[in-house]
């Protein structure tokens, strides 16, 4: 058995998104020092339960804090101690004034309801989660690195479905790093790939009383993402004054509304339009969300005027109040927005199917919640239009009589995307429509689209039905070479030959990845793989720190350390991003491991769409 080292931590770790995308000429994508992952073996004793006794379960207040203010009587205030005001202590929720005399508990939690803070998560590993000791090993600075240097933008559906289940494990720590940390590197990545909810659950199995500032930002990002406004307020009852940023302060503001304080939560509100601290308009979409609760229900005139950009929590804000951002600021806006659009359900039909538009294709949304997000729309007697037409053509691609018509109906969804990212969400949406064609040969010339349809779902075995109408070197036979379960002969050279040759794609992309995931499946011999891959000009025994690590990662059998760094090397806005090289390393080191059937899934579609 190959032997484990541990991996160095001698440098500080960097890694910026931009290192992380994948060129044509891969850098460096991890800093130097890192050595061998170990494997995975038992974890050694763990840290006392935070109910354990003498725990502490929050740190005391420093010197200053309002929570310190609160002394025995006859004691002098430290120096530069704040006083309040009349006014202020007038404005003050029952909340603050507890925190301020003291009289607040640090976590009023029963300790028989506190949570362990070891294997923190929310898929465990009977219900398809990574092993529980994945990264228990691992230095902490590179598992960070991994989690921090991810934009979370992934070239592949397949990919981004596989990391969002390694995020979402339940997993101890790394040792030495505080599992509320680790928890908010997994939940920020999650946000960043468009992952809302999936973040959202996995804050949440932290108690609030062990949160730490970077797991409290991940909470803020998380809420904002999903438009839960008062999800963090159990975290603001907690951590209270330690954070005064505007961020903060709104969202005390407004969970003092909702815990049935409304006159502090608004005059804390009018104090942040005051100094400055929000724009106007996130202080009136606040004021309105906090107005909604108690029995003043303050009504608030929502002025756009002026207003010229759109930021997470104004437009979280927005939603949440039942409102329509403005055309003007909504285009050309990150994805972000377009995957919060497909899954929040406080808004219209018809806008969540152009979010899914997107969302489809990053793999955020299954086949199946596509399919019932249009028949919700093809349900609605009052919706029109183009999106109504859409879910009756898409009824059409299951349900009518003649395979001819279904066939048509598909073509129609596909061609009704607005550019390839929305095309290929279509195909993910008729995925299941694919799978019950008959197989004709008057049909062979949609093959190569009805098999990524079909795999875009993970439907394998009834792709394999094509196989007959696909020819040797088509697109459709690449797709299938790739996708399917087993080979009992590697491919020779000249049905590589034939593709090549049918090949239309910019700079033979799709050539190079066909190459680059038989090779990494184990589909061509050597020789063939060398003396195509010199045809195509690439070399895929060069090798680079990330390559060197993540084929080390599976040498001992790490699940989650490969998928970690598979993420990193998928990292871009489309395939032309994507090199054959790190395609090859990341087929290959997921076979290794025992994720052969993702493996497979990556690298036909990387052919189907590159």
């Amino acid at each position: 058995m190959k032997c484990a080292l541990l991996l160095s931590a001698g440098a500080v770790l960097t890694l910026s998104s931009a290192l992380a995308i994948a060129q044509d000429s891969p850098e460096s994508l991890l800093p130097p020092g890192f050595e061998k992952p170990k494997a995975n073996t038992p974890k050694p004793a763990t840290p006392a339960r935070p109910d354990a006794p003498g725990a502490v379960v929050q740190p005391i207040p420093a010197s200053g804090s309002p929570a310190a203010a609160a002394r025995p009587a006859g004691s002098t205030l430290p120096s530069g101690a704040h006083i309040p005001t009349l006014h202020e202590l007038e404005t003050m929720s029952p909340d603050q004034l507890d925190e301020l005399l003291g009289l607040k508990p640090k976590f009023d939690m029963p300790a028989a309801a506190r949570r362990s803070l070891k294997q923190v998560g929310i898929l465990a590993e009977d219900e398809g989660g990574m092993p529980v000791g994945s990264v228990g090993k691992q230095n902490p600075l590179l598992v960070m690195a991994l989690l921090n240097g991810n934009n979370g933008q992934l070239v592949s559906r397949w990919g981004h479905i596989l990391l969002r289940r390694a995020l979402a494990s339940r997993l101890d720590a790394p040792n030495g790093m505080n599992p509320a940390d680790f928890a908010a590197g997994r939940a920020g990545l999650l946000v960043r790939m468009g992952e809302g909810e999936a973040a959202r659950e996995l804050v949440q199995d932290v108690d609030a009383g062990n949160y730490t500032p970077a797991l409290t930002q991940a909470a803020m990002d998380a809420y904002a993402f999903t438009a839960d406004i008062t999800g963090i307020c159990p975290v603001t009852a907690v951590i209270g004054s330690q954070r005064k940023d505007a961020d903060w302060r709104a969202l005390r503001a407004i969970c003092s509304s909702f815990q049935g304080d409304g006159s502090s939560g608004q005059a804390q509100l009018d104090r942040l339009t005051g100094e400055g601290g929000w724009p106007r308009i996130d202080v009136l979409l606040a004021q309105r969300y906090a107005g909604s609760a108690g029995k003043a229900r303050q009504a608030v005139k929502i002025e756009w005027a002026g207003v010229s950009d759109m930021n997470p929590w104004r437009y979280a804000l927005t939603i949440a109040v039942g409102l329509t951002p403005p055309d003007g600021l909504m285009k050309d806006l990150p994805p972000r927005y377009a995957y919060v659009a497909a899954t929040a359900p406080m808004l219209g039909l018809e806008t969540r199917a152009a979010g899914a538009d997107r969302a489809g294709a990053a793999g955020i949304l299954s086949s199946a919640s596509m399919v019932d997000l249009y028949s919700q729309i093809y349900a609605q007697d009052d919706i029109n239009g183009d999106w109504a037409k859409a879910a009756d053509t898409l009824r059409s691609a299951y349900v009518a009589e003649q395979p001819a018509d279904r066939l048509t109906a598909m073509r129609a969804l596909w061609d009704g995307g607005a550019d390839e990212e929305a095309r290929y969400s279509r195909q993910v949406l008729t995925a299941y429509a694919a799978a019950r064609l008959p197989v004709l040969n008057d049909y062979a010339a949609q093959a190569p689209e009805l098999i990524a349809s079909m795999l875009s779902a993970g439907l394998d075995q009834n792709a394999l039905r094509w196989s007959a109408q696909a020819d040797t070197g088509s697109i459709a036979w690449g797709q299938l070479a790739l996708a399917a379960p087993a080979r009992s002969t590697p491919v020779d050279g000249s049905a590589l030959s034939s593709f090549y040759g049918n090949d239309k794609s910019d700079g033979y992309r799709k050539s190079r990845f066909l190459i680059a995931g038989l090779a990494g499946l184990g589909r061509v011999d050597a020789s063939t793989a060398g003396s195509f891959s010199g045809k195509l000009g690439i070399d895929l025994g060069r090798q680079t720190k990330w390559s060197r690590l993540i084929d080390q990662a599976a040498d001992v059998n790490n699940q989650e350390l490969v998928v970690l760094l598979a993420g990193l090397g998928m990292q871009g806005s489309g395939w032309d991003k994507m090199t054959s090289v790190n395609l090859y390393h990341i087929v290959s080191a997921l076979d290794r491991v025992g994720l052969g059937a993702e493996a497979r899934m990556i690298a036909a579609e990387a052919v189907a769409r590159g």
